[in-house]
């Protein structure tokens, strides 16, 4: 079977990674041709995967209009830019792989589904989390019955401080009017992963959370506006972007200041681009901390918690049942699940056999499988429809509409509220 031939919208990042799918599996997948503004980035991955002038464009537009050069699409545009982009793919003829979110703007989650269900093609969208062994295993215990009817879910997105700072306040996710909600950029993860294990709608919800650190008040005493102007409190400041950004490395977060993988280039870069400011004087007005409370349509209670002063990255669960109860730690290189029975006090170490071969426990190569499998005609049980990927992106909407009113949402209203309001706004 020859491999799939695939588009590339985007090859910062997440374009990389998912490219690097294809030198990885080759069997699988061929990246034929690429779309990326910045001419660095385009020339390195067209050099890393030997794709012809002819195949190198500046921007997804000038893609489709060379009308299907390929089977599929992988769009890892920024998120303001999917709309219009997977629309455009989607009438060209190409199945889609869509990088998360579908969408910062709630209607238009809507609208890609109700398109891809429309031109009947494949759209799947980057819910990583499933394809990683450690959250396979997770289900794998759940859906057992080894914990017993499950009563209340306790599930902790922790950012560790500098990821926050470099992502969500220096970086490309730090407002709405760029990107979006924070509850939606971070934890639509989330929401698919306990969606996902789960198996069970959620009623209620409400949330609150809010912008408390990075604010101008909370500057140290004459703070500049740039970590390379001479800060007084450079040696004592964690967030300092000269030490974090110092280190002689490659990869990210490093290549997302620059390109070349020098530190005088980058510490060059820092003096005028986004990465070098003091995070307390930055444009940034997403949450740094918020929690969402979740009652399913069976009594369950679910608490998502996202924060970003961790002293790690990761997240950490404890699901709570009549029989037992299981505590998991998602730690890059750390991973562990721990089953802990009530009557007996027996514990058990439940095996995860990991795949770091790719980033998110290895979900970052299991999507791409997931999507060629698909294609073949052989899904596997992971998959992730854009109809039901929908349902994760109406839990953020939703979380971020509560915490701005302070209101408690009854999702089934919601859902069809949702839904008819995207007709309505796209005449359908």
């Amino acid at each position: 079977m020859p491999p799939i031939t695939a588009v590339i919208l985007g090859a910062g990042g997440r374009g990389s990674v998912y490219g690097g799918y294809g030198l990885n599996f080759p069997q699988n997948m061929e990246i034929v041709a690429v779309a990326e503004p910045r001419p660095d980035r385009l020339a390195r991955f067209a050099t890393q995967h030997d794709i012809a002038p002819s195949h190198q464009f500046a921007s997804w537009e000038d893609v489709m209009k060379a009308g299907k050069i390929a089977d599929v699409v992988i769009n890892c545009t920024m998120d303001r830019m999917h709309i219009d982009s997977t629309l455009a793919a989607l009438e060209t003829g190409y199945d889609v792989l869509l990088e998360k979110p579908m969408s910062p703007v709630l209607h238009e989650n809507v609208r890609l589904v109700q398109a891809a269900e429309e031109y009947g093609r494949h759209l799947q969208v980057c819910h990583v989390l499933r394809y990683s062994p450690f959250f396979e295993a997770v289900r794998g215990v759940v859906q057992s019955g080894k914990l017993g009817r499950i009563i209340s879910v306790d599930h902790r997105e922790n950012l560790v401080y500098w990821h926050m700072a470099h992502s969500f306040v220096r970086g490309n996710w730090r407002n709405l009017a760029e990107a979006g909600p924070m509850i939606l950029a971070k934890c639509c993860h989330d929401f698919d992963i306990l969606y996902w294990i789960l198996r069970t709608p959620v009623a209620w919800l409400s949330s609150f959370g809010s912008l408390t650190h990075f604010r101008p008040e909370n500057a140290p005493e004459g703070a500049p506006l740039r970590c390379t102007d001479g800060c007084p409190a450079a040696n004592t400041c964690k967030y300092n972007a000269v030490p974090l950004y110092a280190r002689d490395v490659n990869g990210w977060p490093w290549n997302a200041v620059e390109l070349m993988p020098t530190v005088e280039a980058r510490m060059e870069a820092l003096k005028t681009g986004p990465y070098g400011r003091c995070v307390y004087h930055c444009d940034n007005d997403v949450v740094d901390h918020q929690t969402v409370n979740m009652e399913l349509v069976d009594g369950t209670t679910v608490t998502l918690l996202m924060q970003g002063q961790g002293n790690e990255e990761g997240r950490t669960m404890r699901y709570d049942g009549t029989h037992a109860t299981l505590y998991g730690r998602f730690v890059a290189g750390r991973y562990s699940l721990t089953i802990r029975y009530h009557q007996t006090g027996e514990e058990e170490i439940v095996p995860i056999i990991a795949k770091d071969e790719s980033g998110h426990g290895g979900g970052d190569f299991g999507i791409v499988h997931s999507f060629v499998n698909a294609l073949r005609g052989t899904p596997d049980d992971s998959v992730t429809t854009a109809r039901e990927s929908l349902e994760s992106h109406l839990l953020a909407f939703a979380a971020e509409e509560s915490r701005l009113e302070h209101s408690v949402i009854n999702m089934a209203e919601y859902r069809t509220r949702v839904e008819g309001e995207a007709r309505q706004k796209y005449a359908l």
